[in-house]
């Protein structure tokens, strides 16, 4: 029996629904979810695995012009994904008619590997519209193969992922059959915490923050963690803790229902705040946090 194996990356602008693709996909919440621009930092991956074929989903930043050092490293990202793409997911949603950046739509109409088109969020819209969307995004990426759908509703997924199996070129796994992603389980920890100080705070302050798991330890009964957020103003700091710590407890309140719904056990999540200046400017910091090579 052949072997079926790849890397099936996901690209497209902020807030098109990518991480709630690839959570469907999956079956599994991996990637955090919030309606603000830029909530995906990483380029996280997926896996999906059978009998016969494994199958590498990759969520990457959305596509932006970068501001900060931290945002070039975002965008890094999104072009290691074109380098080992076996196949290309570009996602827009309906309305949508352009792609941020000019050279990313050059390369999506280069690339050497199929390209599935995904027009999200048809949900949201009616039978008109997106027929007029297929054709449009027809004529923008020729090549590209056009599929209607709704991450969310689960619309249209099953077929998609039946074509991506279609697609993928024989080969071994890339990893071991019960494996699930390629990060470790703190970062589910930072990223789960961040999506809730995305959730809860206003303007500039989610953007200014990152999170550092400093202890994780666990038993059969319960996992006890210590996880640090980092800002770059004491200002922040201030904000983030709230009026008599409130802000911080509703957190970590958040936090550790999430976590234990996904660790499966009970958790203790301590949670401190740390002013630690300009780290989205500093490479030395970026690289410790995982955002550069």
């Amino acid at each position: 029996m052949e072997h079926k194996a790849g890397f099936v990356n996901i690209i497209g602008n902020p807030n098109v629904g990518k991480s709630t693709l690839l959570n469907a996909l999956v079956g599994e919440r991996l990637s955090i979810i919030t309606s603000k621009a830029q909530t995906t930092r990483h380029r996280i991956f997926g896996i999906v695995s059978g009998d016969d074929f494994q199958v590498v989903f990759s969520d990457t930043p959305g596509i932006i012009k970068p501001a900060y050092q931290l945002q070039n490293s975002m965008m890094d990202f999104v072009k290691d994904a074109f380098e080992d793409a076996d196949i290309l997911i570009y996602m827009v949603e309906i309305g949508e008619k352009e792609l941020k950046d000019a050279d990313f739509f050059r390369k999506i109409n280069q690339a050497k590997v199929p390209v599935l088109v995904l027009i999200n969020k048809i949900d949201r819209s009616d039978e008109e519209t997106v027929k007029q969307a297929v054709a449009y995004w027809q004529q923008q990426v020729p090549k590209g193969e056009i599929y209607a759908i709704s991450a969310l509703e689960n619309f249209n997924v099953a077929p998609l992922f039946h074509r991506i199996l279609e697609l993928l070129p024989v080969s071994p796994a890339f990893y071991p059959k019960d494996q699930l992603t390629d990060k470790p389980e703190r970062f589910f920890v930072n990223e789960t915490i961040r999506e809730k100080i995305l959730l809860n705070y206003k303007k500039e302050v989610p953007y200014a923050v990152e999170v550092e798991t400093e202890t994780f330890s666990e038993t059969d009964e319960i996992i006890r963690i210590r996880s640090i957020i980092m800002v770059e103003r004491d200002s922040q700091k201030g904000i983030i803790i709230g009026h008599r710590g409130e802000a911080l407890k509703r957190v970590g309140t958040q936090a550790r229902y999430d976590l234990e719904k996904f660790f499966g056990k009970q958790i203790h999540l301590e949670l401190y705040v740390k002013v630690n200046k300009n780290w989205r400017s500093d490479l030395g910091q970026l690289r410790r946090f995982g955002y550069s090579n």
